[in-house]
């Protein structure tokens, strides 16, 4: 199928690469020239494992390009996949990308001949599709539904591994508005063999918003036992979430053994997630749902438990070590998650932040997200230093503070670490494999 996506970030470029590495013919539209210019040589401008081999194979068979002529995608497309940011603004989501998209497209349907249904893939409140974007498409092109179709399908891309989430998924969910973007969507997806859930538009946003406030949820539940298991005193929380993982309403227990769910990794103690789509989703989910008049108690207090996560490190360090003012610290982690370059809303922002604020002498290392954590903090990155091998700041660090669940840190327990204070908010090293250091984690009271 011939398939034109507007917008080229993660989700664009990504869903891009992947259809076209499954036959489809893609194209790319992207407002920047350089953007373009990059992808066309098979630079992606995104950090996203296996991306960039990917993008040079599609390229060189043909089936895709980057554009900044939208009309000329449009005048050969099929399906128009609406791609395009949707960023938080005071809590609630920004639609004026998808809105301004919407209308670009909707004047190109007034002038091209065949039919064309527009699906978006950005992520918006449940019932933007079928009202807010029907209503510009229909207001620029003159035209109503059925002369052009319209549907909703959502993306479950996790950030770093999101090429093989794409290309082997656990779901698609099409939604749709009429029954020719149905059979358009079906055919876009035939060489899949996965569960396919079939919903009107406004499910399918539902579905995606659902999914994300469901996983913060126990992301935050899990935080908050684990700052009462330190209240209430020789309790380690992770000891506790290992017991509940055995439930085998979690792990269920099979003929050939017990299984162990990648969903039990939301259900450790750690510093509160970040990134582009929990905090942003949950918020807008919120922000929704209290516009409809309903008091949202629970996506309340998920989004406090998780605000207030990230400040348990200095306040744990401060009442083990005394004051923090000149203290050597090492933290290794700046992404909200291992494998990519993505700092938004990270942890590592608000913990520098915090031992900035005490003056603590603060050094930070991340194998890839060291320039854009430099932009999310402003200024303050004056005051840090940063650094390129972190094994060998381990010796000058007084205390080491493990922010992101990077393989490589588990080497900490390899080096010489005696005397010095480790706070390994990821649970990524056991206690015992660094018997020399001061053990520091959350959801475990101090000695």
């Amino acid at each position: 199928m011939r398939i034109a996506i507007v917008g080229s970030g993660y989700v664009g470029l990504v869903s891009g690469v992947c259809l076209a590495a499954k036959g489809h013919d893609v194209t790319c539209v992207d407002l920047r020239n350089d953007v373009v210019a990059q992808l066309n040589v098979g630079v992606p401008h995104i950090h996203e494992r296996g991306l960039p081999e990917l993008l040079k194979s599609v390229l060189a068979s043909r089936r895709f390009r980057a554009t900044t002529d939208l009309h000329a995608s449009i005048e050969i497309a099929e399906i128009a996949l609406i791609a395009v940011g949707t960023p938080s603004e005071n809590g609630a989501i920004d639609l004026s990308a998808v809105r301004q998209c919407a209308r670009q497209i909707g004047a190109y349907l007034a002038t091209i001949p065949h039919h064309l249904s527009v699906v978006v893939k950005s992520t918006v409140i449940p019932g933007t599709t079928d009202t807010m974007v029907r209503k510009e498409l229909e207001r620029s092109s003159g035209k109503k539904l059925g002369a052009f179709g319209l549907g909703m399908n959502p993306e479950f891309l996790r950030e770093g591994e999101a090429i093989e989430d794409f290309m082997e998924p656990d779901r698609i969910v099409i939604g749709q508005e009429d029954e020719r973007t149905l059979e358009r969507l079906e055919e876009l997806y035939a060489p899949w063999n996965c569960d396919k859930v079939r919903v009107n538009s406004r499910t399918a946003e539902m579905i995606k918003y659902a999914n994300n406030a469901i996983l913060a949820t126990q992301i935050s539940i899990v935080n908050e036992l684990a700052n009462l298991c330190v209240a209430v005193g020789g309790v380690d929380a992770l000891d506790v979430m290992r017991g509940v993982h055995l439930d085998k309403r979690w792990s269920p227990i099979t003929p050939s053994g017990r299984l162990a769910p990648q969903i039990l990794t939301y259900l450790v103690p750690g510093c509160g997630f970040g990134g582009s789509c929990f905090p942003k989703d949950v918020e807008a989910l919120r922000t929704h749902g209290e516009s409809l008049g309903l008091p949202m108690n629970m996506l309340n207090a998920v989004l406090d438990v998780n605000a207030a996560q990230p400040g348990q490190i200095v306040s744990t360090l401060e009442r083990k070590c005394g004051p923090l003012f000149g203290r050597r610290i090492l933290v290794l982690g700046l992404s909200f998650k291992p494998d990519t370059d993505d700092v938004r809303e990270s942890a590592s922002i608000k913990i520098v932040r915090d031992l900035l604020r005490v003056e603590a002498d603060v050094k930070c290392y991340d194998p890839l997200a060291t320039d854009n954590f430099k932009l999310a903090i402003g200024i303050a990155a004056n005051r840090i230093r940063f650094s390129s091998d972190w094994r060998r700041e381990v010796e000058w660090a007084e205390i080491v503070i493990i922010a992101t669940r990077t393989q490589e840190y588990g080497e900490l327990a390899s080096l010489c670490v005696a005397g010095k204070t480790v706070f390994d908010a990821r649970r990524l090293i056991s206690p015992a494999a660094v018997p020399t250091a001061d053990y520091v984690t959350i959801g475990r009271r101090l000695n």
